[in-house]
């Protein structure tokens, strides 16, 4: 990551690992434009155990998201397995903590994007995406879905959708991304990318 150099925000909760692969082909979309860096967080788990206490800094993977790193992104993908068709609670949580960002319009006009994964085919998809969609309107940020450009819209039987990129991990959470899978995801850390730059351009020129 260069310093200075705007960057999509690619920030996920995964506690089998499938939502975290998912953010890596995000984020190897996002790296595939030039310009533009992808930064990788998550989130840390919530517990019901009051004095549970997680390590500042998780033991492998991504560190844990700041408000900074959301309040300078340029543009934000964020993931999360579902949970009763919505968004798990680590994700909400953190999401929930960003009042301050809203009051100030830190993320007024920026694009945003969401991505899932569910152990069965209709497991809750789309309307976990559109859940994670909610708070990022109120934001004031500029949803980017997937268009039916991506011709593996058409031919997914797992994965997939117009509101985001999903996954189909299976009852165990082993099932790897198949093909149409890995490169909807691709495509949308592009598309973020690409419209995060058009924007920032956008902003830098109103003022």
């Amino acid at each position: 990551m260069t310093a200075n150099r705007p960057y999509v925000l690619i920030l996920f909760y995964s506690r089998h690992g499938a939502t975290r692969a998912m953010a890596e082909r995000l984020a190897a979309g996002v790296e595939a434009c030039p310009g533009i860096d992808a930064r990788r967080r998550t989130v840390p788990a919530v517990s019901a155990t009051c004095e549970a206490v997680a390590p500042e800094i998780p033991e492998e993977g991504a560190v844990y998201a700041t408000l900074e790193d959301l309040r300078h992104c340029a543009g934000l993908a964020i993931g999360s397995p579902t949970r009763f068709g919505n968004m798990a609670a680590p994700l909400k949580h953190f999401i929930d903590g960003t009042s301050e960002l809203w009051l100030g319009g830190a993320l007024i006009d920026k694009p945003a994007t969401a991505f899932t994964s569910t152990s069965s085919l209709h497991g809750g998809q789309e309307t976990t995406l559109i859940s994670m969609l909610l708070p990022l309107l109120h934001h004031g940020m500029v949803y980017a879905g997937l268009p039916y450009s991506e011709i593996e819209l058409m031919q997914t039987a797992g994965g997939g959708t117009p509101y985001g990129a999903s996954h189909l991990a299976g009852t165990r959470s082993d099932r790897p991304l198949d093909e149409q899978e890995r490169s909807l995801a691709f495509a949308q850390g592009q598309r973020v990318a690409r419209l995060a730059l058009a924007l920032e351009a956008s902003r830098r020129e109103a003022k």
